[in-house]
């Protein structure tokens, strides 16, 4: 799942492997399940452990019944109600009397449960639906079923159909002048039939749906048949599904039409709005389908499960991108590609997340993580091979670098929280819904990608024999780490893979290396921003250290014991292009000459590394372990630097300035410091932007992005005029857009921001009548950067009308006015006067990004009356975080701000 979900997501998000394999000099730390190996059949029943009939299940099904499959009939009407019935074929495990299973919103009449081995019915005395968020439906039995009994239960049931992206709902769009809809089943199985819904409890799905006939009904499975009922409907069966989990299951009724793609055994068909078909704008996503899913099949030998292969882009998503099996959803933005529209750029993120959603079909629907919260054994896995696949499909990307920097740094900022969480927390930590959907964040999605990418010898066929052998099955952590220790005897030799591996998967957090080389002592402690604030633990890793200094290259050690290293007399640098999951320190003699070799010759330093030392310097800073001036020296190289990767690593950590002092004294000196250094930047790129071109490069693609940004929001004149001249030119001839797509979500925040009412309006007028999914994202986004407060207020109140700001887009599009110093406190005041509607999208998101300039005591006791007031649902856990990041702030800039301020006036004179 692409982030940002629950029970699928996507977003977020789906992420990644984690194993550290050593010797052949390379560190290798992968994710994967891991049963014993075995050649069972490929459609095995999962064991369960043994119950005992007593008080009710908390939480989660007693495990006692074990689908085998569904029969499902389906028919969605137009009064926005559905009705239908299921009967779900189960085996009995051990004796019982009672037959729980999840039901949420719907009404269910007329349960049946029949002996499938005599034939016998079985009388039901009571049925009760719980009134918690188990949503478990409880049926009472006159006669116990006996284990090893085969039983079905039939059960007819209606429900409402939604508006708000969750269970069975309804998305509309318009098609000219005519409002359209699709009907789509998400996630959330039990809004839409009773069902074992739980990801261990896998069954086959026969699936009707009876729509009405002037629609297309998409399913897991291809079409069996379909036939007329009347002048207005027909019904649509499809093949049985796979075995699978029911967080997988999905439907679609619309009138999109689709293009193929080619393959030599599925049907592939890339979906979406007539419109946009016809235009062409899923031709881009068909075009590398094809190349994704057969690069996956002939690397892992395993060819993909269902016959077809159906992508849909939906006007209406939570989350970003979902991997049900034979029918991907995604959002319009994250699967259209429109010629001269859309950012070139934007085909790597197409491309990246197309990879991730079709990497889930092998890791995540064939083999599937038996519970929540180890789901990053779903997630990491499909992150981790997504950059394969599209480094295959389209090399001239690039993107592993860049992406896997990307990850690693959103999983290290949430990580240095003492709220983190482990990245398999204790099960019984992860049971409601709201705990589930906290764990679709940075950690799962990103902190094992960054353990495992830079793999460069990971065994294909370990990936071989651990997905033909937990085919159709689920697995966890530890069915994994026995299957390394089987497969990886040079390291098993040496190390037990699970106590290795239980240092970085159960523990919370990752550790900072210490590494004194006047005397070479290591040392290791966890990494906290507040580190007072977990004083009374003491963790411990298994860490392996790429190093290399400026006389020799690089070679690789085990932190297992305290060791040393002395290179007297020269720098070192450990963790050579971000091989592992840990910051450095240094002693100060050898911050100095990284410093310095910065400076003279930065490109005897690995580039991934230059982004890595700022990257490390300030949030070393941030824990009070370096001094801030420190980590402002580690930005002096940039006005030299033309790399993307240095310059991303200090804008973001920059950025974190910005937030804390753009509202003092201290902002003024800042920007003039960064005007200095990002000129020469801003002028290697400035024929090209002038002439509204790009370079060919893929990453100085990214920079010039970057130049613009950094020089025009500190109010570089020379860019600043330009962009208020590219958007007027526009403005004058608004049928005629000469803004290069790459430079348009750039250029219009600049504009707007620089301009007025104006300004504002011709972007909120195109934002409306345009139909392009790309160019009304960067208008969305352009939209939040006026400095003009009362149109922030008046482009707040336009969430609340769904049909100016669609409900997925609520939380991103207060989040950016958030982000602009003049909208953060409107933005605050807003969510609290409407939290009922606009937490329904992403509540987690609207907290972190309304409060992340909270940095005074007054801010702090405004949140944690929020906190009491509010129901905060599944933005709980954001709001502990957001807690404890202002209390890191309120410090922070108590400690900071003078030697901050001195620092830039003192860069700034010279």
């Amino acid at each position: 799942m692409a982030k940002n979900s629950y029970i699928s997501k996507a977003v977020a998000t789906t992420f990644v492997i984690l194993t550290i394999s050593l010797i052949v000099g390379i560190i290798t730390m992968v994710i994967l399940y891991n049963t014993e190996i075995s050649t069972m059949h490929p459609t095995p029943r999962p064991t369960f452990p043994s119950t005992t009939t007593g008080p009710p299940p908390v939480m989660q099904l007693p495990g006692n019944l074990i689908p085998e499959s569904y029969t499902i009939f389906l028919h969605p009407n137009q009064t926005m109600l559905f009705t239908g019935n299921s009967t779900v074929n189960f085996h009995c495990v051990q004796r019982t009397s009672t037959i729980y299973l999840h039901s949420k919103d719907l009404t269910v009449s007329n349960p049946v449960v029949m002996n499938k081995d005599t034939n016998e019915k079985i009388y039901v005395y009571a049925i009760k639906h719980h009134e918690d968020e188990s949503n478990f439906l409880e049926i009472q039995l006159n006669d116990a079923l006996k284990a090893g009994g085969n039983y079905s239960l039939f059960l007819a049931f209606r429900g409402e159909i939604s508006e708000n992206l969750e269970g069975l709902y309804l998305s509309s769009y318009l098609e000219g002048n005519t409002n359209k809809q699709i009907l789509f089943k998400p996630i959330d199985a039990r809004m839409v039939f009773p069902c074992f819904d739980e990801p261990q409890m896998k069954a086959v799905f026969h699936v009707t749906i009876i729509h009405r006939r002037d629609t297309t009904a998409l399913g897991n499975a291809e079409i069996l048949g379909s036939s007329i009922i009347d002048d207005d409907w027909k019904y649509t069966r499809f093949y049985p599904t796979p075995r699978m989990s029911t967080y997988l299951f999905a439907f679609t009724v619309s009138e999109f039409t689709s293009i193929p793609s080619p393959h030599k055994r599925v049907e592939i068909k890339t979906f979406a709005r007539p419109e946009a078909t016809a235009a062409g704008y899923t031709q881009y996503a068909a075009n590398i389908t094809g190349k994704i899913l057969t690069f996956f099949e002939n690397h892992f030998d395993i060819e993909y499960s269902p016959k077809k292969l159906d992508q849909i882009a939906l006007p209406d998503l939570f989350p970003g991108a979902m991997e049900n099996w034979g029918l991907v959803t995604y959002q319009e933005g994250n699967l259209l590609y429109e010629e001269g529209v859309s950012s070139l750029l934007h085909k790597a993120d197409i491309a990246t997340i197309i990879a991730h959603e079709l990497a889930h079909q092998w890791f995540g629907n064939l083999v599937t993580m038996k519970w929540w919260n180890q789901l990053w054994l779903n997630e990491g896995f499909a992150t981790y091979m997504s950059y394969f696949a599209v480094d295959h499909a389209e090399p001239s990307f690039k993107i592993r670098d860049t992406y896997v920097l990307s990850n690693l740094h959103n999983a290290f900022e949430e990580d240095a929280l003492a709220s983190s969480h482990p990245l398999s927390p204790p099960q019984e930590d992860v049971r409601t819904s709201f705990e589930i959907l906290a764990m679709f964040d940075s950690i799962t999605y990103n902190k094992e990608t960054t353990l495992t990418i830079t793999s460069h010898v990971l065994s294909v066929f370990l990936f071989k024999m651990y997905l033909w052998d937990f085919r159709y099955k689920t697995t966890d952590q530890y069915n994994l780490w026995e299957y390394i220790q089987k497969v990886y005897t040079p390291m098993a030799s040496k190390y037990c893979v699970a106590k290795v591996m239980d240092t970085w998967t159960n523990q919370i957090g990752y550790p900072v290396i210490t590494i004194n080389t006047t005397n070479g002592e290591i040392s290791q402690k966890r990494f906290l921003f507040n580190d007072s604030s977990e004083s009374r633990f003491v963790l411990w890793w298994y860490v392996p250290i790429r190093v290399m200094s400026n006389k020799s290259e690089s070679s690789l050690v085990w932190l297992d014991t305290n060791e040393f290293i002395s290179k007297s007399g020269e720098w070192i640098l450990a963790n050579v292009n971000c091989t592992g999951y840990y910051r450095v320190n240094y002693n100060p003699e050898n911050w100095e000459h990284l410093l310095t070799q910065l400076e003279t010759n930065p490109e005897r330093i690995p580039l991934m590394n230059r982004g890595q030392l700022i990257d490390d310097a300030f949030n070393l800073a941030r824990a009070k372990l370096v001094s801030v001036t420190l980590a402002l020296n580690s930005t002096r190289f940039l006005h030299t630097e033309r790399e993307y990767l240095p310059w991303e690593s200090a804008v973001r950590n920059l950025g974190y300035f910005v937030l804390m002092f753009d509202r003092s004294e201290v902002y003024g000196p800042m920007q003039a410091y960064l005007c200095k250094q990002v000129t020469g930047l801003y002028n290697f790129f400035r024929n090209y932007t002038e002439n509204s071109e790009v370079p060919k490069d893929h990453s100085l693609q990214c920079n010039q992005i970057t130049a613009i940004e950094v020089a025009c929001s500190n109010g570089l004149p020379e860019c600043v005029s330009m962009a208020r001249k590219m958007f007027a030119n526009w403005m004058s001839n608004s049928s005629t857009n000469n803004i290069h797509p790459n430079l348009r979500s750039v250029i219009y925040c600049q504009a707007v921001a620089a301009g007025g009412k104006t300004e504002w309006e011709f972007a909120w007028d195109k934002f409306q009548s345009s139909s392009d999914t790309s160019e009304r994202e960067q208008l969305r986004r352009a939209l939040s950067c006026t400095k003009k407060t009362w149109l922030l207020q008046r482009y707040l109140e336009y969430t609340l009308n769904p049909e100016k700001i669609r409900l997925m887009d609520i939380a991103s599009t207060i989040k950016y006015i958030a982000k602009n110093v003049a909208g953060q406190a409107l933005a605050w005041n807003f969510i609290r006067a409407h939290w009922d509607y606009v937490s329904l999208g992403d509540g987690a998101t609207l907290i972190e990004g309304v409060t992340s300039r909270f940095s005074t005591q007054f801010e702090l006791r405004e949140l944690e009356r929020f906190e009491m007031d509010y129901d905060l649902g599944s933005a709980t856990r954001a709001v502990y975080q957001a807690k404890e990041q202002t209390q890191v702030n309120i410090q922070w800039v108590r400690r900071n701000k003078e030697n901050v301020l001195e620092w830039f006036e003192r860069e700034t004179a010279s």
